[in-house]
């Protein structure tokens, strides 16, 4: 079946043509159709399959009659990063040459000046992250009963990172005969309420059973010791030992252990890149540009980075850490091996991961197969210094060496820089500078003259004793 079979206006079929693109992909194939006939739509497919392109293109062909009004969008898209709702506009602006409609982009770390002008003008179509939508609708910025089609992506993402309840208060905001897209990897219980609750007798779209790996991924796993050098060390070696590798991207668990092997990384000569939560938008737009464009051919990422992003691409994925959810690990993986090519994954195990892996070796349904080759690697903390001070213990507390340069460089007390034992003067005490004192014992508070200057001159006064 080609797009021109599927109902889709000439605008719209000239822009696919345009792009390259003849054949919809499955999800595409069901879905539009039923989205041209004004039905709600849940679509339930991997990531990676074009469920972008399947609302976006129904939508442009269902906007192009209608005229937007001041503060009322038409249509609105919900998603969970401003990294996904960046790239939907551009889905838009990509399918939507030759027509105009204003489409604006509702996410955190943009000024709301600017927002709010573009919103004064009359918006078709509105892109948003739910804190940011739920801001300007507090403000009165925004009004949402005028939204004629709602659609909700990434939904399982929207559940993990607490965004359930904005949901529900944005449904309640736009009108009860508006129509619903709701479009999700994964159907976790939490989800099932929410379709059940908004979503009017919809048509169910599945073209893979939820929490599936894609097949063409090939997986695999290699053990590792416990200690964090280790891992980094196993890491490096299947860098410079992958085969047909032109990019990578290597998922970490926190923020913090993304900073941490990032500079490793760097420090070991690799091009790299990092990409989390609590970078502001012009850098994680900056890393993911240059990602995409193969100036990074490494990019270190959070979960940030798991859910949606249209990489084509990436040919391999790393979990430098085994995700705690095994929905995560379906979602990393799945930026690798997409739109019809292969991908290889490789995850790297430490004892502490048994649980995990077993919980998602039940949830794809198949085992991970353990990588071939030795990746035994010494026990020595040979590369502990390459990590931040504050990172180096996981309670904060800093290490202590056996040894101290400091003390090692002063003379010792009583002799002089020639070994002599002639007597030196004492150096005047200066505090230091964000560093704590060193701890003082009796002996030396007995040694020295009192210091009374913090004292009032009142309490310095002779006593009389009385006879």
């Amino acid at each position: 079946m080609s797009f021109s079979n599927l109902g889709l206006s000439d605008k719209v079929l000239a822009a696919v043509a345009a792009t390259g693109y003849t054949t919809p992909t499955p999800i595409q194939e069901q879905a539009i159709p039923h989205v041209l006939a004004r039905r709600d739509v849940l679509g339930i497919a991997q990531t990676g399959t074009g469920k972008t392109a399947a609302f976006v293109l129904p939508m442009l062909t269902i906007l192009e009659k209608g005229r937007a009004r001041a503060r009322m969008p038409r249509t609105l898209i919900l998603e969970p990063t401003r990294e996904l709702a960046a790239q939907v506009k551009e889905s838009f602006d990509r399918y939507g040459v030759g027509q105009k409609l204003n489409v604006a982009l509702l996410i955190g770390g943009v000024s709301f000046g600017d927002q709010d002008s573009k919103l004064t003008r009359g918006v078709d179509v509105l892109i948003a992250t739910p804190g940011r939508l739920l801001d300007h609708t507090e403000r009165g910025g925004l009004l949402l009963t005028g939204v004629e089609l709602l659609v909700i992506d990434e939904a399982d993402r929207m559940l993990d990172m607490g965004f359930i309840p904005d949901i529900e208060r944005i449904c309640k905001l736009v009108p009860f005969t508006r129509q619903t897209l709701f479009f999700t990897a994964t159907m976790p219980p939490e989800i099932r309420r929410i379709t059940d609750a908004f979503l009017h007798n919809p048509v169910k779209v599945e073209v893979s059973k939820p929490a599936t790996a894609a097949v063409t991924v090939a997986q695999s796993q290699v053990p590792a010791g416990r200690e964090p050098h280790q891992k980094r060390e196993i890491l490096r070696r299947l860098l410079r030992g992958a085969k047909d590798l032109n990019n990578a991207i290597i998922f970490c668990n926190r923020k913090r252990e993304v900073a941490v092997l990032h500079k490793s990384l760097q420090k070991h000569g690799f091009n790299v890149g990092a990409l989390h939560g609590d970078m502001d938008q012009s850098a994680r737009t900056a890393a993911l540009d240059q990602f995409r464009k193969g100036e990074l051919p490494l990019l270190v990422a959070s979960d940030v980075a798991a859910r949606g992003l249209d990489i084509p691409a990436v040919s391999h994925v790393f979990n430098f850490d085994v995700p705690h959810h095994p929905d995560d690990y379906v979602h990393r993986i799945g930026r690798t091996g997409r739109a019809g090519r292969t991908g290889t994954a490789i995850s790297i195990v430490t004892p502490l991961d048994t649980k995990s892996v077993a919980a998602i070796e039940k949830l794809i349904g198949q085992p991970i197969p353990r990588a071939e080759g030795d990746f035994t690697v010494q026990s020595d903390a040979s590369e502990t210094d390459e990590q931040p001070r504050e990172a180096r213990r996981r309670d904060g507390s800093r290490e202590r060496s056996g040894r101290n340069p400091r003390r090692e460089r002063e003379p010792r007390q009583g002799h002089g820089r020639n070994g002599n034992s002639q007597p030196q003067a004492a150096a005047p005490r200066v505090p230091s500078i964000g560093r704590p004192e060193p701890r003082r014992t009796p002996r030396d508070v007995d040694s020295e003259p009192a210091d009374h200057s913090h004292l009032p001159a009142f309490l310095l006064r002779p006593v009389r004793a009385r006879v």
